[in-house]
């Protein structure tokens, strides 16, 4: 399916860009408007390990082209085909592409909400990322970073509710659990298929005591201040060997055009698994400093701060600290250039400790 989607999307580009600027190329399809986008994150990171090589090496960190097809006599109601492309340092040898988003969004099935069916957004990490941590390009947020809480990730099959009010926001859906990369059922199953054969509840529930929940919001224009709590009560997860997996969070953000703090708390718990990141807690603190005449300049920084637990014991078994810190451009409305810096320690696995400079240019249209 991922293929013939491509496919598809790549014919329609090529036969697009061919026409010269005196040439009209004609675009066919059963809908009455369709809207093209895309989302690239261009870079250059280089990396010191404090045990092992150092590397550098440019990256591809992004790199979504879109399309949305509106379909209905709904004008807000539309399919959503995303792809992807990755090309990075986890992937030297070849290029990832992938359908990271596939779905559609049915517009006021219910009073100011709407429902996406699909390969779709889950709650939270869309949220966040457009209101409390907009410096993407450089890290993901807190929950999903494998320097922080790595616990879930932003996208997965299954559908999700959307309400939009003045005072309060919310999403609630239910999707396989396992991810966009994972697949329910198989896993690290081994012989057992009941391994990763549960679904997944996960929320989002959002005061915006500003009163301008409704609206989307542009970091640079407008003022909000959110408290938001936030989760997911993952059934038979193959990423906790079969056993029940559950996140709890807690977020608060204030923005103004001058300046952005946010913070928030997670708790993990589950049931079995005692590596890596699955049980714990953790804590983040980022804020964003604006100046220039239009705000077009920023200084940023993060601290995350994540407590790994042996699920049976309850002993902490490693403490991971991630400091992130950078300055940014917003040359225009489309492209801003960002100059960062990372910093990662653990208090047990010091192999994995690293400091990492990079260049960014982080490109919408």
């Amino acid at each position: 399916m991922k293929k013939i989607v491509l496919s598809a999307l790549a014919v329609l580009t090529l036969g697009t860009l061919s026409a010269t600027a005196s040439e009209v190329t004609p675009v066919f399809a059963k809908a009455s408007k369709l809207k093209f986008s895309g989302v690239h994150y261009l870079g250059f990171t280089q990396k010191n390990m404090k045990e092992g090589t150092d590397t550098a090496n440019f990256e591809i960190r992004r790199n979504y082209l879109q399309v949305k097809a509106y379909l209905l006599e709904n004008p807000k109601s539309y399919l959503r085909v995303t792809l992807d492309t990755v090309y990075d340092a986890k992937h030297d040898d070849h290029a990832d592409i992938y359908a990271k988003y596939a779905y559609i969004y049915l517009a006021d099935v219910l009073p100011n909400t709407g429902v996406e069916f699909g390969m779709a957004h889950r709650p939270w990490i869309d949220y966040e990322e457009h209101q409390g941590w907009w410096m993407r390009s450089i890290s993901k947020v807190f929950v999903e970073a494998s320097e922080a809480g790595h616990l879930t990730n932003s996208a997965d099959l299954g559908f999700n509710f959307k309400t939009k009010t003045p005072y309060f926001t919310s999403e609630v859906g239910v999707f396989n659990g396992e991810g966009y990369h994972g697949t329910n059922g198989d896993e690290d199953a081994g012989d057992d298929s009941t391994i990763g054969d549960g679904v997944s509840v996960e929320w989002r529930f959002t005061g915006a005591l500003m009163g301008n929940g409704e609206i989307k919001r542009k970091n640079l224009k407008d003022t909000y201040f959110d408290a938001s709590f936030f989760g997911q009560y993952n059934m038979d997860s193959s990423k906790n060997e079969g056993e029940t997996y559950k996140i709890y969070g807690l977020h608060t953000v204030y923005n103004m055009p001058s300046a952005l703090i946010s913070a928030q708390y997670i708790l993990a718990d589950n049931d079995k698994k005692s590596d890596d990141h699955f049980s714990g807690q953790g804590f983040s603190i980022n804020g964003t400093y604006r100046f220039g005449a239009k705000k077009e300049f920023s200084v940023i920084g993060r601290y995350d701060n994540w407590e790994n637990e042996d699920s049976t014991s309850g002993d902490i078994t490693n403490t991971e600290n991630n400091f992130i810190y950078g300055v940014a451009w917003q040359q225009d409305a489309n492209i801003k250039w960002l100059a960062s810096g990372q910093t990662y320690y653990a208090s047990e696995d010091d192999a994995k400790d690293y400091s990492s400079a990079m260049i960014t240019a982080e490109v919408h249209w």
